[in-house]
Order: C-alpha cells, then structure tokens, then sequence
C-alpha cells in the first residue's frame, strides 16, 4: 500500500512539473512599452520564449500564428477576430489605460482645454476617441489636432509651453524628467467620473485557439504566472523596472519605476473584463470592426 501511495504521489509530482514546463515554454508576442510591462517579469525568467516587436506591426502577429499569447491591443484582437483573420481569443484584460492630458502651462487644469484645445496621437484609433470621449462626456469639447505618435506630442509638450497635449506613459514619465514643470491629468480619472468605470480595456493577452486545443491546461497554468506578473508590476515595482531595463522593454529602470504605477496594469480574466470592453466598444465600434465582440471572442465564455 505504501509503495502505491508512493507511486502515485510521484506521479502527481511528475504531472505537475510537467504541466510547469510547458506553462514556462510558451511562446508569447508583445509590443515594447507599456504593455510589455504586465508580463516583464516571466520574460525575465524566459526570455527566449518572448518577443517584443514595434506597436504598430503587432496585428501581423496575429496573422503569423506562430504565437501561444499575443499582448495587444484589445480593439485590435476583437477587430481581427470579427474579420477572420484571427483565430486568438481574449483571455484577459492586462492594462487599462496610460493616457494623460498634459501641458507645462502655469497652473493647467482640464477645464483650460475648452479654451486652448488639444493636440492628440493617433487620429482614428481607440485611444484617441476615448481621451475625446472622456472630456466630451464631462463637458468639455475643444478643438482638436493630432500628431503621429505620443513621441511626438511628447515632443511638442517640451518644445511649447503653451501646448496642451494628449500623452502616455512612460513618455509622460520621461518628459517630466526632462521639464518638471509639466503637469498632467489621467484619462481615466475622467472617464471613471462619466462611466463609474475604473479605466478603459486597453490591452489584452490574446491565446491561440491551436494552444486551446493542443493543451488546454498549459493556457490555464500560463495565466496564473500572467496574473501574478501582472500583480508584482503593484506589489514589487522595482523588481518589474530592473527587469523591463534588462529587457530593452523600457529605456532604463529609473524611467520604468515611475511610469509602472502609471499604467494602470491589472490582470482580469476575460468573462470578469466582458463588461467593460463593450463600454470601451461602444466610445467607438468601428474600432472594434462595427460590432460589440462576439461571445465566443472571450476564453472561458460558457
């Protein structure tokens, strides 16, 4: 009786680390930057199994389908996979919203935007129409110009005193290091007071169907690594920064530690965040592909 109880406790054993292995071997994709950060700390352990690729050539990601998660915008996934060019389901939630209004103006408030207006990066994306929609839905509707890129607005906030912009983190960050004279106000703050939302669904973790299928169980023992990837970016900052440094995901720890908590970075499971990606949607659907995400699009959805 022993030596079965043995055998089989061995077995457990073997299981689970066999189970581990394959959570730890996963391959993810993700851009540089912000996002990145949620999951810095398991790309510091294995950091042959990540890729970080430029913002704007993610989506080819998705159609490489070489992947087992993808880090990405949660618009960009939902677009995809309406089209069906996607396979990827959101598994969760993984940032919420880095978007701040910023200006070096003397004693700048959101209330000055009405009169001064904004200059905003990323005409026609999600980001944009939320920072809008978060001043509009508190009564405020000012002119508007857009600019490329946050580094460009970034460039503009330092250049002009008189400019308000739209930012992100951690250019924010990096700015304020440069001119401590900036101030800067959180789109999420804003748009918690219209919508009772704590923040906007931002990026996702996307999962392969191919690796939902092949094993399931490595997806479920990934995301707990995910979750508590995402909660050290909270709990242990500096050890996020000192790994995002070593990672080239940020230019260098000092500019990572300030900008993380600034990032609003939380993971979510999918079916919990479900709620607030249609609010997110619905500031702008065409963004989505012109319709709320289907059930199907969430991993865990009954």
């Amino acid at each position: 009786m022993k030596r079965v109880l043995a055998f089989m406790l061995a077995a457990l054993v073997i299981s689970a680390a066999a189970a581990q292995n394959a959570a730890d071997a996963v391959k993810v994709s993700s851009p540089n930057g912000a996002p990145a950060l949620s999951l810095a700390s398991l790309a510091e352990k294995n950091p042959e199994h990540y890729t970080f690729v430029a913002a704007e050539t993610i989506s080819a990601e998705f159609a490489n389908n070489k992947a087992d998660f993808i880090v990405a915008p949660v618009n960009a996934g939902a677009k995809l996979y309406k089209m069906k060019k996607s396979t990827y389901k959101l598994a969760a939630v993984v940032t919420w919203g880095n978007l701040y209004f910023a200006s070096q103006k003397k004693n700048f408030t959101i209330s000055d935007i009405q009169t001064t207006g904004i200059t905003l990066f990323g005409e026609n994306t999600i980001n944009a129409s939320v920072a809008l929609a978060a001043l509009q839905q508190n009564g405020i509707t000012p002119k508007t110009a857009y600019l490329g890129s946050a580094a460009a607005t970034q460039t503009l906030l330092l250049s002009d005193p008189q400019a308000v912009v739209l930012t992100a983190e951690p250019a924010l960050t990096a700015a304020k290091i440069k001119n401590p004279a900036v101030t800067a106000y959180a789109v999420n703050d804003l748009y918690k007071k219209a919508t009772g939302f704590d923040g906007y669904a931002q990026a996702g973790l996307f999962v392969s169907a191919q690796l939902l299928e092949r094993n399931p169980q490595a997806v479920k023992d990934f995301l707990v690594q995910a979750e508590a990837s995402c909660k050290k970016c909270t709990d242990n900052t500096a050890a996020v920064a000192k790994a995002a440094a070593a990672l080239g995901i940020l230019p260098n720890a000092k500019i990572a530690q300030s900008a993380i908590p600034n990032c609003a970075i939380r993971f979510v499971p999918a079916v919990q965040a479900k709620k607030q990606v249609e609010a997110t949607a619905r500031i702008d659907l065409k963004q989505f592909g012109g319709a709320l995400p289907a059930d199907d699009f969430y991993y865990g959805q009954k």
